[in-house]
């Protein structure tokens, strides 16, 4: 079962065309990665999938709904993008949990310490100065943030741009694991192919703006990706 269904996507941004005719499916529950050259389109594609950006013609089916019908707000709590630069919230690992429920109007009691767990970090941290966490733990946190919503799908961009080299492994074991934990659909987007077939089901190559081609990931050849 597909999760989203684009087909025929194109989006400038100025008077650049970013994606040409981008058809593409997900299937619910993989994993799949966006990878490519720089300027290939893959964090457009990305930020097309829960409307941060609407597609100038094409069509995107989310759950067999076109987005364009759902709102945008409802949609980006069911598929919630992670970007690359992990921003904290004033005050506390907790207070930037609970932030995203809270603004949601979510009833339902959070569960930081099972967030902080499936995103890789001990519950103790919950108490402690979000601002003063490092790249690798912000990251983590910002992952919990993204937990918290309870989404279906989430939409991560470069998850380990700025991570210690020592701690890209933990990263990457988290999103195996919470993937497999909640039973979530994960696009993300990497420039690292070896990092892509590590952690993926499946990979998407983008090119000049194009998918290439689409493989599970043991059938990938990534040499030809650049």
């Amino acid at each position: 079962m597909n999760i989203y269904e684009i087909r025929n996507v194109e989006v400038a941004l100025g008077r650049k065309k970013v994606l040409k005719g981008i058809d593409l499916d997900v299937r619910k529950g993989e994993i799949m990665a966006l990878v490519g050259p720089s300027g290939s389109g893959k964090t457009t594609l990305l930020r097309c999938l829960n409307r941060l950006i609407d597609p100038d013609s094409g069509s995107i089916r989310f759950e067999g709904k076109d987005i364009r019908s759902i709102d945008p707000v409802e949609l980006r709590r069911s598929a919630v993008l992670v970007p690359q630069e992990s921003i904290m919230l004033d005050g506390t690992v907790e207070n930037n949990i609970l932030y995203g429920p809270r603004i949601a109007g979510a009833s339902r009691k959070v569960d930081v310490a099972g967030c902080l767990e499936d995103a890789g970090l001990p519950p103790r941290m919950s108490g402690r100065e979000a601002s003063r966490l490092s790249g690798g733990e912000k990251k983590r946190v910002a992952l919990a943030r993204a937990l918290a919503l309870e989404p279906r799908v989430l939409l991560l961009d470069e998850p380990t741009v700025g991570v210690d080299p020592r701690k890209v492994d933990q990263v990457e074991r988290t999103i195996l694991q919470f993937s497999e934990r909640r039973r979530l659909t994960v696009v993300w987007v990497t420039h690292d192919v070896p990092q892509a077939m590590r952690v993926s089901t499946r990979i998407a190559n983008l090119k000049d703006g194009r998918v290439r081609e689409v493989k599970e990931t043991s059938e990938f050849e990534w040499e030809g990706v650049y």
